[in-house]
């Protein structure tokens, strides 16, 4: 029988599998530290939608990847469960030089 694991490694060697599976990550990992920060807060979604002053169904939609939210609404969710909202920038790793050095890339990180 064939696992899920072996198709999946499979067919990421595919190009266009590969950029499906790489657009929908980014919704997944959104979704996922929804869900995470509500259950760390102890909160149901009816809940965590009044702390928002939202509805049940808006929670849900950013909990099942299907929203792409408002830094405000982030900003929403991490107040009412008691959460730090980080957001980040990384490159990615096909893009890195192997010959550049991180100097240039910090000094103008510093100096932005």
């Amino acid at each position: 029988m064939t696992r899920i694991s072996d198709l999946h490694k499979k067919w990421m060697k595919e190009p266009k599998y590969r950029q499906e599976y790489e657009a929908l990550e980014k919704e997944y990992v959104l979704a996922s530290a929804v869900i995470d920060a509500r259950n760390r807060a102890g909160l149901t979604q009816q809940e965590l939608a009044q702390k928002m002053g939202t509805t049940q169904p808006a929670v849900a939609r950013l909990e099942g990847g299907r929203a792409s939210p408002s830094l405000r609404t982030l900003e929403r969710l991490a107040e009412a469960t008691g959460s730090r909202l980080r957001i980040s920038f990384e490159p990615h790793q096909a893009k890195r030089s192997a010959g550049r050095s991180g100097t240039g890339a910090a000094r103008r990180r510093d100096s932005a």
